[in-house]
């Protein structure tokens, strides 16, 4: 059995806890420890002894509870099988951290959800060596940065994402203005993720979050630039997107030849581009959305011949009819006495001041005299009463009474004239009906 006489560090540099490939080891054989490192000694699964830098020769002097378990003799040189574990208690400041997938984070701001991207690194001290061995290394025979990573990746993405969702929602900022508050989440991880690593005889000496991102070629990421380049260069030249959408449709009717207001939109959009884009140039927008907007012209019908006529008129040009007059009457509520001139409700049906029979206007409802044979508010004349049933004709040519068929056409006994409607006295001869 080959006994090993010396026993040395042989692992990289980036290596946290290295087993030496040999347990054939004897009494006597010198044990090497180097600055910043520690060395464990087990047997039979169990951590024996713990031996600082320096140069200790395995004896019963220097590990006790060997003697117990290998039962040593006193004295000579005894082969034994035991496993060296070397622990560089070194400060390792470079471990990187990153998250291999992007997060997906609604922005608060903007109300839009975008990937997220964040790495950094943090630096750690192996603190307890016996602690880390026993519940993190286990039966590798070499760990390293990479096995720090990948024992802790879960750890650091879901403190991560937490601590980036929980800035994002309590300050109320956008994805592209976290990276000022990256300070503030360093420290906070930090925090958050000591407790965790000194269960396993880890000491976190720093933790830095050093860039947080976005994927440039994300199609939500693509907008949200887009409107944010806009918006500023709209505050840069003074002004805000319902004003751009009106020089936008302007700008079109300007160039549109068949618009009567193209030469005029060319000559002010030309005259306000020479002034530049500031407040001259918006007043002259103002004059031309002015001008543009007056030009519009806005009709009604008429309601007593159907003529179109400006809203603004009050009589039609064709017929004459007041057409404000129309429309208060639609809305009448009182009259006024055509006998005293005193007021009162449609629905009386005599004048409450001196007992005048309400006589309506078929049209507007106004009282009329009872001799009269045009309406002196809305200028209808006197309906004509079927000689049958008494049914009021608005209609002068109606020739049969629409509700009991009687023909309204009279002849004239003295000279035969024939008269259409009631008539007292016959227009050719001035014979009395």
């Amino acid at each position: 059995m080959a006994i090993v006489e010396v026993v040395k560090y042989n692992g990289g540099p980036d290596t946290f806890a290295w087993k030496y490939p040999s347990e054939e080891l004897g009494t006597w054989t010198q044990l090497i420890v180097n600055e910043s490192q520690e060395a464990i000694l087990f047997k039979g699964g169990q951590a024996l002894d713990l031996f600082p830098s320096g140069r200790h020769t395995l004896e019963t002097a220097n590990i006790p509870f060997l003697n117990k378990i290998v039962n040593l003799p006193f004295g000579g040189r005894s082969p034994f099988t035991a496993e060296v574990w070397y622990i560089n208690k070194v400060y390792s400041l470079d471990v990187k951290w990153g998250t291999a997938t992007p997060i997906q984070l609604q922005d608060p701001k903007y109300k839009i959800f975008v990937p997220v991207r964040s790495f950094g690194q943090f630096g750690i001290q192996i603190e307890d060596s016996r602690k880390f061995l026993i519940k993190l290394v286990g039966t590798l025979s070499v760990f390293d940065k990479d096995s720090i990573i990948k024992y802790f990746r879960g750890l650091y993405l879901t403190k991560v994402k937490d601590a980036i969702s929980s800035y994002l929602v309590h300050k109320q900022i956008s994805v592209l203005e976290i990276n000022a508050y990256l300070d503030e989440l360093s420290e906070q991880l930090k925090e958050k993720m000591v407790p965790i690593l000194s269960e396993y005889g880890i000491k976190l000496v720093n933790f830095y979050v050093n860039d947080i991102n976005i994927p440039e070629d994300d199609n939500a990421v693509i907008k949200l630039k887009d409107a944010l380049a806009k918006r500023a260069e709209m505050d840069i030249v003074g002004y805000n997107y319902t004003q751009e959408r009106s020089f936008d449709t302007m700008e079109g009717a300007a160039t549109n030849p068949s618009s009567g207001q193209a030469g005029f939109m060319g000559a002010g959009l030309g005259l306000g581009m020479g002034m530049g884009l500031g407040n001259s140039f918006a007043n002259q927008m103002g004059i031309i959305t002015q001008n543009m907007t007056t030009t519009i012209t806005i009709t009604k019908t008429c309601p007593n011949c159907g003529t179109e006529m400006e809203q603004e008129k009050r009589f039609c040009s064709d017929c004459g009819f007041d057409t404000q007059k129309n429309d208060s009457n639609k809305k009448r509520e009182n009259v006024n006495c055509s006998n005293c001139g005193a007021s009162y409700s449609i629905n009386a049906k005599f004048c409450p001041e001196c007992g005048d029979k309400y006589n309506p206007c078929h049209k507007c409802g106004a009282d009329l005299k009872e001799d009269a044979t045009v309406c002196p508010e809305c200028g209808s004349g006197k309906p004509k009463l079927c000689n049958n049933c008494g049914y009021k004709i608005e209609n002068e040519n109606t020739k049969f009474c629409p509700e009991c068929g009687t023909s309204l056409i009279q002849k004239c006994s003295s000279c035969g004239t024939e008269i259409n409607g009631s008539p007292k006295f016959c227009p050719e001869c001035g014979n009395k009906f």
